[in-house]
């Protein structure tokens, strides 16, 4: 790998890993950083890519929440995991409101697609189905309702 010592070095860089995904900013210093660019020139290359459109935090945002949300993740979990890389509260909280995602739909799939739809017939299993749910993000009053029974389509 060439060293990234020249703003067209940098450009290239960040341009490369945009071309596999959509970055934040936030996240795309930290790995340009890792590769050795200095700060003065990742700023100026994503302040250029940014006035191009070519890197966009809203973007960024609506590709990870909804790909989360597809891999069944629910709004605490990809909440958590977009602001460890540095997005602001705020604009995390939009990109969750404006992802119409049906988090209690993705809630019920989710919870069909580990436990076959069977509601838990004790509290050892209530308490293993909830782990799972809720370290998958989904809110604990959301959980509750659901295995208390809230579906019908039981074992």
């Amino acid at each position: 790998m060439s060293p990234l010592d020249s703003p067209a070095a940098v450009r290239r860089a960040a341009m490369d890993l945009l071309a596999h995904r959509e970055h934040g900013r936030v996240e795309l210093t930290r790995k340009l950083e890792r590769r050795g660019a200095p700060a003065e020139l990742i700023e100026a290359a994503l302040d250029r890519l940014a006035d191009e459109g070519l890197l966009s935090e809203a973007r960024y945002l609506e590709s990870f929440v909804a790909s989360r949300a597809r891999a069944g993740y629910g709004p605490l979990r990809i909440r958590e995991e977009l602001a460890r890389r540095g997005l602001p509260r705020q604009a995390i909280e939009q990109a969750l409101l404006e992802s119409g995602v049906d988090w209690a739909g993705l809630l019920t799939d989710t919870w069909r697609r580990k436990f076959a739809g069977c509601r838990p017939g004790d509290a050892r299993e209530r308490a293993r189905q909830g782990r799972f749910l809720n370290y998958r993000g989904f809110p604990p009053e959301m959980i509750g309702r659901l295995l208390r029974g809230s579906i019908s389509d039981d074992c």
